[in-house]
């Protein structure tokens, strides 16, 4: 029960240490056509995936932001991982004449189309978290991916003094976070003597991780550190690594730093750091406000993040510069 309240606590510090953080407005703004008051505007969200918490937590922030004003209705769509699902909800969308639509793509180049037909039919678009191709949209809002991916990297350098044998379990690679967090991790460790021995794409999911890291303790007996592009990818990682007696002599980063996971884990020891990824779903409900008023927006809204390690987490982490 101590442990309980006293991981209440640091929860608590982290989310008083993260209310107004600055948000970095990227892009020229969009003007927004004019739009006709209405009493009531129905939002169409569409997930890609619910089988990641992080993703759960991103519906829950969307639901709780559009909860204080009534005349938002907002309809979620769970895609399930599948693309083609996914693109039927956008099109569902447009056909029910919804006044908005929120998408978390699970891929950019198959998304791509049925976005930009949808903002083209004249109806708001707001991608979420992951990019699509073009700018066929009304807002794009996320963190920078290859920024938080070369923070990591130059993190994971400073931790092992420069040198050490790395895994990589990287997020899905036909997304552009995976490939992001990738591309600046390995900018973040250039010129270091670190190597990166084995990699594989655990698609976001803790299983997967679990078991392509199952797959790099059969392989190399010699592992010092694990970079996990979200925390339940480190979260499995550890996992097995704890099954296979070698947890205490691996170090674990992952990439989110939810409260209640990431940034737990942190706490508890589990992982040696994980860097924030905040959902954005707050800010999508405020820009869909500005929107549905007919107030211009910026075409990319860029979000901030914070690092959280065992020295920093009972502070509410520590800004990324």
């Amino acid at each position: 029960m101590k442990r309980m309240v006293c991981l209440a606590g640091l929860v608590a510090g982290w989310m008083v240490a993260g209310c107004g953080k600055p948000v970095e407005q990227a892009a020229p703004a969009t003007p927004a056509a004019p739009r006709a008051a209405k009493a009531t505007y129905t939002i169409g969200m569409s997930q890609c995936n619910l089988g990641e918490p992080w993703r759960v937590q991103m519906n829950a922030d969307i639901k709780a932001a559009a909860e204080p004003h009534p005349e938002l209705k907002v309809v979620f769509k769970d895609a399930q991982n599948d693309t083609l699902r996914q693109r039927a909800h956008v099109e569902e969308f447009v056909s029910a004449g919804v006044d908005l639509i929120i998408i978390s793509p699970k891929e950019a180049q198959p998304l791509t189309e049925p976005v930009a037909k949808a903002y083209q039919s004249g109806i708001p678009v707001i991608v979420l978290d992951r990019a699509v191709l073009g700018d066929q949209y009304t807002c794009f809002i996320a963190a920078d991916n290859r920024k938080i991916g070369k923070a990591a990297g130059e993190w994971i350098k400073q931790a092992l003094g420069g040198k050490g044998k790395v895994v990589e379990l990287k997020g899905l690679m036909t997304s552009t976070p995976g490939q992001d967090r990738h591309a600046g991790f390995l900018e973040g460790i250039a010129g270091s003597g670190i190597e990166v021995v084995f990699e594989a794409d655990m698609k976001w999911l803790e299983p997967d991780a679990r078991k392509e890291m199952e797959s790099a303790l059969a392989r190399f007996d010699a592992i010092d550190l694990v970079y996990a592009h979200n925390d339940p990818g480190a979260h499995g990682a550890y996992l097995a690594a704890k099954a296979a007696g070698r947890d205490s002599s691996i170090r674990f980063v992952g990439i989110d730093a939810l409260p209640q996971e990431g940034v737990a884990y942190v706490a508890q020891g589990i992982l040696a750091a994980s860097f924030q990824y905040p959902t954005g779903g707050q800010e999508a409900i405020a820009t869909a406000l500005q929107i549905l008023k007919g107030e211009p927006v910026p075409k990319q809204i860029v979000l901030g993040s914070r690092l959280f390690t065992k020295a920093s987490v009972a502070a509410g982490g520590e800004d990324l510069p």
